[in-house]
């Protein structure tokens, strides 16, 4: 039994698609956008048309942008020697947020994984290894997920990487600021005490 209008049933399986929404959620999302206006919901559109064709992956790290290098490595005032390996674009936003880092980045777009038929040449192993030949780099940061798949392909890539006679170093992982030790997992308080630092 149809309980909604064909058009109405479409624009709940559409959203329905993205990840994390379930039917309840698509529902309430669809009749929110219908509640809008019709210029509302034509920027909206308009904004998911122009993010598809105008957006390109950087020739240099992969990250997404609308230029053909993206505006951290056309930065002269970053430090191109250091290159932070991140899995997503979405990883490279929130290192920047911190205001700590001032090196570059290279995006993988994934992470290398057995169970998903994920394989190194998937994703964008072969750019960095091209950056890294290059001669001009000094340190490597592994800033993938501290999961299995995120250590394996951190592993990975050192071994590649480090025959170049390049600094190839991990992101710390342990407790995080502000959690309670008694709610840590035992990895995590494993990590948090190797890489323990001094006061």
């Amino acid at each position: 039994m149809e309980y909604f209008a064909l058009p109405l049933q479409n624009l709940i399986e559409e959203f329905e698609k993205l990840p994390g929404i379930g039917s309840k959620t698509a529902q309430r999302l669809a009749f929110f956008t219908l509640n809008r206006s019709e210029d509302e919901v034509k920027k909206f559109a308009s904004a998911i048309i122009n993010a598809k064709e105008q957006l390109c992956y950087c020739s240099v790290c992969q990250n997404l942008s609308d230029s053909k290098v993206c505006s951290v490595c056309s930065n002269s005032s970053r430090d191109h020697s250091v290159i932070c390996v991140v899995e997503s674009p979405r990883d490279v936003l929130q290192i920047e947020k911190t205001n700590e880092f001032n090196g570059v980045y290279h995006v993988l777009h994934g992470a290398i994984s057995p169970m998903d038929n994920v394989g190194p040449d998937d994703i964008r192993i072969k750019e960095l290894v091209g950056r890294v030949s290059g001669g001009d780099i000094k340190e490597v940061i592994m800033a993938t997920n501290p999961n299995l798949e995120g250590e394996t392909t951190a592993m990975y890539i050192s071994k590649l990487i480090k025959p170049f006679g390049i600094n190839v170093t991990r992101i710390a992982h342990g407790v995080p600021v502000g959690g309670e030790l008694e709610f840590a997992d035992e990895v995590t308080l494993s990590k948090a005490l190797k890489w323990r630092v001094e006061l």
